[in-house]
């Protein structure tokens, strides 16, 4: 893909995406016990997580598919995670109003459809959220007195909620990639490996390297003034728990303070160690 001399870009963009950087680089990990469950293990990618990467949706967002980057990621339908997911959207659903969702009329009736793949699962994840004209059931298009981007994330910060309450697990979780497998050791203990990583274009399969952009990897997103291990404290003590938050915390600001750890290439700069002042729930 071809670079650009500005990240920055105001309303929609041109249909050549912003640069991104090559998918292989070097990586810093960390591996610790969870301080709450001597079986659960967490490996981190400190290189992602200590990144300056921020969401940059209806600012410079170009969009997964070419042509549309109004619709930033949410082009697609999102699949749920289990039955407790489909039962949270759905509760939150309920509570959407017409002023918060555009396409209320035609959604409350039918705001899911089934996979149509051939060797789709069974259950709440043969199901995602409809797509209508091109993206996502609840995706409000720009004009919307209600504003654009997503109804349910809207909703969510309109009552001052967090949109991790509200949002599919998929929605909310990303870009963060969480792996989990039980890891049989060789003196015959068992562990529960938690990976938490970038969810680059390969974390979704075969398809991912036709999307017309994605972030994670792109300079443009990278421009929050603090790392995502702390802009994403939320969802990273929803994913791991709270004790194995703090220590990701402790270590990542350990690490950078001694600049052990590899810099992300599409960050500019590293970000300031600044976690130290606000320790968890600060």
């Amino acid at each position: 893909m071809r670079g650009r001399g500005s990240f920055h870009y105001a309303g929609r963009v041109p249909d050549d995406p912003p640069e991104e950087v090559p998918l292989d680089f070097a990586r810093e990990w960390v591996e610790f016990v969870d301080p709450s469950d001597p079986e659960h293990l967490i490996r981190a990618d400190l290189t992602w997580l200590a990144s300056a990467w921020t969401c940059i949706f209806g600012r410079g967002c170009a969009g997964v598919v070419e042509g549309r980057p109004d619709d930033g990621c949410c082009s697609h339908g999102a699949f749920f995670a289990d039955e407790d997911d489909l039962h949270r959207v759905t509760a939150a659903v309920a509570d959407l109003t017409d002023e918060d969702w555009q396409l209320a009329p035609v959604g409350r009736s039918a705001w899911t459809e089934r996979d149509d793949a051939d060797d789709a699962e069974d259950g709440a994840r043969s199901l995602r959220t409809r797509v209508v004209d091109g993206a996502c059931v609840f995706l409000n298009r720009p004009g919307f007195p209600g504003g654009m981007g997503c109804a349910l994330h809207r909703m969510a910060l309109q009552h001052d909620l967090h949109p991790l309450t509200t949002k599919p697990d998929v929605c909310w979780q990303l870009p963060v990639r969480r792996e989990q497998e039980h890891v049989d050791r060789p003196d015959g203990t068992r562990v529960l490996l938690t990976t938490l990583g970038e969810f680059d274009r390969r974390g979704w399969g075969a398809g991912g390297h036709d999307l017309h952009w994605w972030c994670t990897g792109a300079p443009a997103a990278h421009v929050s003034p603090e790392p995502l291990v702390d802009t994403y404290g939320a969802e990273l003590t929803v994913l791991i728990g709270a004790p194995a938050y703090a220590e990701l915390r402790r270590l990542t600001e350990l690490r950078l303070d001694h600049g052990l750890v590899a810099p992300h290439p599409a960050s500019p700069r590293p970000v300031p160690v600044e976690l130290h002042r606000r320790r968890p729930g600060g």
